[in-house]
């Protein structure tokens, strides 16, 4: 069997019991039951993936996946496709917002190349596991070979099994100017949802741009005509390298049972594919926010997750995955630290 087909068989449910046993724990902390909201699901939910009864966060990692968009020749962003490699040596210079906020948070930034259609030398900090040098302009044809889309996605999956540990959390992130378009794609093909109704500005774009940003798309679909019951088929032909990459990261994580805070639009975008691919993945995600993007929502909705917060976000980067990280080791705290009603000597509820 293949990379992939190994680690999609290794993702099983969780454990219902160690769920129940978790609960119980929070039950008996000196609190009204319930009352620490979804701080409490985080530490269940942590419970249920690592199989410990007692976890702990020891590492942070948010993983910034960068590739570059052919259908960026379409005039689809505010951006000029430059951009994409200029702000990849900006997180390595640790200047971007998913830095500032990885630090708030305690974690580190992985950059990871798989399709920047530029040549970075030996710049520090960067890995290198580049696969494409940008996609092609899904307007005229795929995104990529089948091949290619499998080879990025054990991108992710490598580097999730290089970085799985006891005590560690990953995050997603991404950079890749236009990549909001082949992420409203990928949404348009599984859901069969209007173009759109699933595709927002992106960078900013003004009405016409975006008026023209949805023909495109829709261009694209009719153009390549992924098939929905095939999960690599929609991402080779209308995805993209980092999407695929956050896609393995995410089965890579499950397989290992490494939780995986995923960010926003793009992010989700990758984690839909993982999903389709095998629907236990989604025990394994947590949803940091939700996106400005309004295809975000029928993602989420479509993986039955539920965003922690709503800040108006479309930064991308990794940006959500570094605040929703901090409330996960929140709640895990809450559940390790937190007295009992017998170790506080408080009496509980009364019948």
């Amino acid at each position: 069997m293949s990379k992939l087909d190994d680690a999609l068989n290794a993702i099983a449910p969780l454990d219902t019991a160690l769920l129940d046993k978790a609960q119980e724990r929070l039950d008996t902390l000196t609190k009204p039951k319930d009352s620490l909201g979804r701080l409490e699901e985080f530490a269940r939910k942590v419970v249920g993936i690592t199989g410990d009864l007692r976890p702990g966060i020891k590492r942070k990692i948010i993983f910034t996946f960068a590739g570059d968009h052919g259908v960026a020749d379409e005039g689809v962003s505010a951006f000029p496709k430059e951009v994409t490699p200029q702000m990849v040596l900006n997180f390595l210079n640790g200047g971007a917002g998913i830095n500032v906020l990885s630090r708030h948070s305690g974690a580190e930034v992985v950059v990871v190349d798989v399709g920047v259609d530029y040549d970075f030398g030996d710049a520090p900090g960067l890995v290198k596991r580049k696969v494409v040098r940008g996609t092609r302009n899904i307007r005229k044809g795929p995104a990529m070979t089948r091949d290619e889309a499998v080879k990025c996605v054990e991108v992710g999956i490598d580097l999730a099994r290089e970085y799985a540990a006891p005590g560690a959390i990953f995050g997603t992130g991404e950079m890749g100017i236009a990549n909001t378009t082949p992420s409203s794609a990928v949404i348009a093909a599984f859901s069969g949802e209007k173009v759109s109704s699933v595709t927002g500005r992106g960078t900013g774009v003004d009405d016409s741009v975006f008026k023209h940003k949805v023909k495109v798309i829709e261009d694209s679909l009719r153009i390549n005509s992924p098939d929905p019951s095939d999960p690599l088929d929609v991402l080779s032909k209308v995805g993209g390298a980092e999407i695929a990459a956050i896609t393995g990261l995410i089965i890579g994580a499950a397989a290992r049972r490494v939780p995986v805070v995923i960010d926003g639009f793009i992010s989700t975008a990758g984690a839909l594919v993982a999903f389709e691919l095998n629907h236990s993945v989604r025990d394994y995600i947590f949803a940091s926010h939700n996106s400005v993007e309004k295809g975000h929502r029928v993602m989420l909705d479509r993986m039955n997750l539920r965003p922690f917060v709503d800040l108006d976000l479309r930064l991308g980067e990794g940006t959500g995955a570094a605040i929703g990280i901090s409330l996960v080791e929140a709640g895990v705290k809450i559940y390790n630290e937190m007295a009992t009603f017998g170790d506080a000597g408080v009496s509980e509820k009364t019948n």
